[in-house]
């Protein structure tokens, strides 16, 4: 732990809230077996822009040591202030009163609680140290200046005193760090270590391929977590999403998730399957499920492009008949985890006895179900049995929640000091775990940061070799009951999707192929009521899920139509339908007039493409001369499930306009011929006496001769 001092020199201790915002991390590294960890002293580099500025004081010692044996510490001094800091004086000190149990190790890594004395054991000069520098002191305390320590875990505390920055007041740095030492009992401690390895997606249904690419990568976090894990006896649960959204891609599976997923099912780690989209059982049982929920079909997902095609029989002559169709692999097959153990139950820790019930009925037998020590009676072991059912109880695998929340913490951290103050208090819930049972299992939280170092250093410390889900339930089962009771919210939520499921199923008849719809919306509700989410989380997101329903039940419809000037007898009236889907849709638009002085066609088969509007002329013509009518429309599947909300139109009847205008039209068409006949007339005539008057001024005037 780590501490940074107010200005006036003196550390506070009366205000938790101040403490913990002086306190900082513990480095230090742990070993239950008694075995000495080095620890990695934190430099300026480790930390170069603190949130703090001022001196650091941390301590790593020894998490485990034998009675007897010797205490290695190293105190570490950080100076992240804007002065130099003088030498000082550091030492190392020990309450010989152990912490009584798990609470009050607690209240002393946190708050820096402790009753009894504590006593120097060792004592050094601390280093002058430059702005932005960092300085170690080794100290050593032996089996004397120990004392006689039984086995037990034990407040440590380091001190600073002397020290002091040359600013403008000369701050003196008087500053205590906190560990705890573990002296180990007899006997050789056994340890299983759970880690649910999950992943997901952004849009919550299967895993894309982009998705898979980075997870798998080389820095990738699936890729860590296996990195973690390999070589050690970690008990791996597996989200069958995972190998699910690897295999539905068939050949367009990025290489590095098919290389990732044959790793995993190489590794000689047990395996058990969690829940699809690691559901939880126990939402399941408390919404009166008569089985787990699981994910829809989904070959109609699959692209037959994407596998390769069965391989034919042997045929003693070749034949020139195109090759088979591939075959395309079920649920079943997509989701399988090679060697994976699939009776074994994760749920959330509210469960009820009658649950245990539901699961044996859930999985078609008897079922093991694994559940945190605040669930069940105190002192249950890792291998419990709880109530009675056919003559026999309830198999169930307790975790330590305590150990399990404190290396849950350090899985999560990046930075060296803290995971070692994690593992330290980790260390210590282990010790007391075990006054109770000499088997003690650990269940890491579900998620989806983990650092593959902080889990690494953790499955060192504390994963014993020879723990197996074989060896866990083999060990004799001690009787328990459980202390829980159900949390109703998750069940009722859980119950409001599912009626919101069966609208979606109804729906989706407008789709070609319904699955491209449902099947992802089963895996987001799975992973909704999945096991990690927080009770707020689990809310927010049931609320999410609603809204998303009713935005894609609205997702086709109907626009609302303009008014409609009809002139004449007939005429198509359009309407606009809207597809708000990515699929393309078939619905059906039926159209009821107000009056049956309108006459339209009442059904009218309509596809619209995915992301767009398609317009849709519907026949109708006039049986009066004019008239205000009202049409009302509305879509259905080709089932008659409706499609969206009913709307109506306007339309204004003017049939007799047609008559007029064709009467109009008529006259003027007679009055332009009467007029070009008569004009035609007149020039004609025009024409015949411009002749005759030609005909008179040529003739030649008689002569005498003729006369």
């Amino acid at each position: 732990m780590t501490a940074i001092s107010p200005r006036d020199g003196s550390r506070p201790r009366a205000s938790r809230l101040l403490s913990r915002l002086a306190a900082v991390f513990v480095v230090g590294s742990l070993a239950l077996s008694g075995a000495l960890v080095g620890a990695l002293p934190a430099t300026a580099a480790d930390d170069p822009e603190p949130e703090t500025a001022g001196v650091e004081l941390m301590v790593s010692t020894e998490a485990s040591i034998d009675p007897g044996g010797p205490l290695v510490s190293t105190v570490t001094v950080a100076n992240h202030s804007d002065d130099a800091l003088s030498a000082g004086s550091v030492s190392l000190e020990v309450d010989s009163t152990p912490l009584r149990d798990g609470g009050a190790l607690d209240a002393w890594l946190d708050d820096g609680a402790a009753s009894g004395d504590f006593h120097s054991v060792a004592t050094g000069p601390s280093p002058a140290l430059s702005r932005g520098t960092t300085g170690t002191v080794d100290m050593i305390a032996d089996a004397v200046s120990l004392g006689s320590l039984k086995p037990g875990v034990y407040p440590v505390r380091a001190r600073l005193t002397g020290a002091s920055t040359d600013d403008a007041d000369t701050t003196v740095w008087n500053l205590s760090a906190t560990t705890v030492l573990v002296v180990s009992a007899p006997g050789t401690p056994v340890v299983g270590v759970l880690i649910p390895i999950t992943a997901t997606p952004a849009a919550g249904g299967l895993l894309t391929a982009e998705e898979l690419t980075a997870l798998t990568a080389a820095d990738g976090d699936l890729t860590g977590q296996l990195d973690a894990v390999t070589g050690t006896s970690a008990i791996l649960a597996v989200d069958p999403a995972i190998p699910a959204s690897i295999r539905v891609l068939g050949a367009r599976a990025p290489q590095s998730a098919v290389d990732w997923l044959q790793r995993l099912q190489r590794l000689p780690n047990d395996v058990f399957t969690l829940q699809f989209g690691d559901a939880d059982a126990a939402t399941q049982a408390h919404a009166a499920q008569p089985g787990l929920l699981g994910p829809l079909d989904l070959t109609p997902l699959l692209q037959p492009d994407d596998f390769p095609p069965s391989t034919p029989g042997p045929t003693p002559e070749p034949t020139t008949t195109p090759s088979a169709a591939p075959v395309l692999p079920d649920n079943a097959a997509l989701s399988a985890v090679s060697g994976a153990q699939t009776h074994i139950v994760w749920p959330r820790p509210d469960v009820v006895d009658e649950d245990l019930d539901a699961f044996n009925s859930y999985l078609g037998g008897t079922a093991t179900t694994i559940l945190p020590s605040t669930s069940v009676s105190n002192g249950a072991a890792a291998h419990s049995t709880v109530g009675e059912h056919s003559g026999s109880g309830h198999d169930v695998l307790v975790t330590d929640a305590a150990a399990s929340a404190r290396l849950s913490a350090a899985a999560e951290l990046t930075d060296a000091p803290a995971i070692a103050r994690e593992l330290a208090g980790a260390a210590g819930h282990l010790f007391f775990a075990e006054q109770k049972s000499p088997t003690v299992l650990v269940g890491l939280d579900r998620s989806e940061t983990r650092s593959p170092v902080a889990v690494r250093d953790l499955l060192s410390a504390f994963a014993s070799p020879t723990v197996s889900l074989s060896s866990l339930k083999s060990t004799p089962a001690t009787p328990a009951r459980l202390t829980s009771t159900a949390d109703t919210t998750r069940a009722a939520g859980l119950k409001s999707m599912l009626a919101d499921e069966k609208r979606l199923q109804a729906f989706s008849s407008i789709l070609d192929v319904p699955a491209v719809l449902l099947a992802p919306e089963r895996i987001r509700m799975l992973r909704t009521i999945g096991v990690g989410p927080s009770s707020d989380e689990f809310v927010a997101s049931t609320a999410a899920r609603a809204k998303s329903v009713q935005t894609t039940l609205r997702s086709v419809s109907i626009q609302q139509p303009k008014p409609v000037q009809l002139i004449t007898s007939a005429a198509p009236l359009p309407v606009w339908v809207r597809n708000d889907l990515p699929w393309t849709v078939r619905v059906v638009l039926h159209s009821q007039p107000s009056d049956p002085r309108l006459d339209i066609a009442p059904t009218t088969p309509v596809e619209v493409i995915g992301a767009s509007v398609a317009r849709v002329d519907v026949p109708i013509e006039a049986r009066v001369a004019s008239g205000e009518v009202q049409v009302a429309f509305r879509l259905t599947s080709a089932n008659g499930v409706a499609i969206g909300q009913s709307t109506s139109a306007d339309v204004t009847l003017r049939a007799d306009w047609e008559g007029i205008g064709i009467g109009i039209l008529g006259a003027a068409i007679g009055l332009l011929f009467v007029f070009g006949l008569i004009r035609t007339v007149r020039r004609r005539r025009r024409d015949a006496g411009d002749a005759d008057g030609d005909a008179a001024v040529t003739e030649p005037a008689p002569t005498k001769e003729d006369e």
